[in-house]
């Protein structure tokens, strides 16, 4: 297991959900993993976690990051580059969800999408692509959504920043494939994590709400944050050298689906 071995890598977002789960499958493919976290507890306890289970090798560093914030970002580029000796792959995985009505939305909370949601996602990148430019390699995945292709009703204007993503994607795929630079992005689709349940569990039935959610899936399950995790190493891996510039569904199958 060791298809990143070598290479160091930094995770926005990697206290719980699907970035923990990103952090945990690249350390355990040889990676060193920088967990860059809004909430330094969840990234810390992230870390102790790869520590026990890879004892002496594991090569991982917490730091506490605001992805709104590019100051932020590039102090956590810094660190991970200080310990590791430089950054080849980054995954954008810090992500909120703010779902209004279009005409009763405040400015606020399309600031406060758009802030965490793509303009993250930017600062990400910018912080990174000066060095993988200079080394002529590097990988950058951008956890995008389904709801980047998907409508569903009652979710503004979360779509329009996932949408903002597969187009930042695929500009600076093109942008920098020719000095080696692959940019790609996974489009989960329902994945138990705890913004899932919390979502569930605001809603009048938590567990009709639940079942619900199961009865519209094609393979009557959600996903797995490790299911997402594993696409993810494959991109940021040597085995996907001519992916660039493209989105992975992960989703069960459930936006090909034309109707309930």
């Amino acid at each position: 297991m060791n298809r990143l071995a070598g290479k160091a890598a930094l995770v926005t977002g990697a206290g719980r959900g699907i970035g923990a789960a990103i952090a945990l499958a690249f350390a355990r493919e040889g990676a060193a993993v920088v967990l860059a976290e809004l909430d330094l507890d969840t990234a810390q306890r992230t870390a102790a976690r790869i520590e026990a289970e890879l004892g002496a090798g594991a090569r991982v560093l917490a730091v506490q990051t605001d992805v709104t914030q590019p100051a932020s970002v590039q102090h956590a580029v810094s660190e991970g580059a200080r310990a590791f000796g430089g950054l080849d792959i980054l995954v954008n995985n810090a992500g909120i969800n703010v779902f209004c009505d279009p005409l009763t939305m405040t400015d606020a909370d399309w600031r406060r999408c758009f802030a965490v949601d793509l303009d993250g996602v930017w600062n990400g990148c910018r912080a990174v692509l000066p060095g993988m430019v200079e080394r002529g390699a590097g990988s950058i995945v951008n956890i995008a959504s389904t709801h980047a292709f998907k409508i569903i009703p009652g979710c503004f204007p979360y779509p329009v920043a996932k949408h903002g993503v597969i187009g930042l994607t695929r500009a600076l795929g093109i942008e920098y494939a020719p000095r080696n630079v692959r940019v790609n992005a996974i489009a989960p689709g329902y994945i138990e994590t705890q913004l899932t349940h919390d979502w569930w569990n605001e809603q009048p039935d938590p567990a009709a709400a639940q079942q619900a959610t199961l009865d519209l899936q094609p393979m009557k399950r959600i996903g797995r944050p490790e299911e997402v995790a594993m696409t993810a190493v494959f991109l940021a891996s040597d085995e996907a050298p001519f992916i660039n510039a493209s989105c992975i569904t992960v989703d069960g199958g459930r936006s090909a689906l034309y109707h309930d």
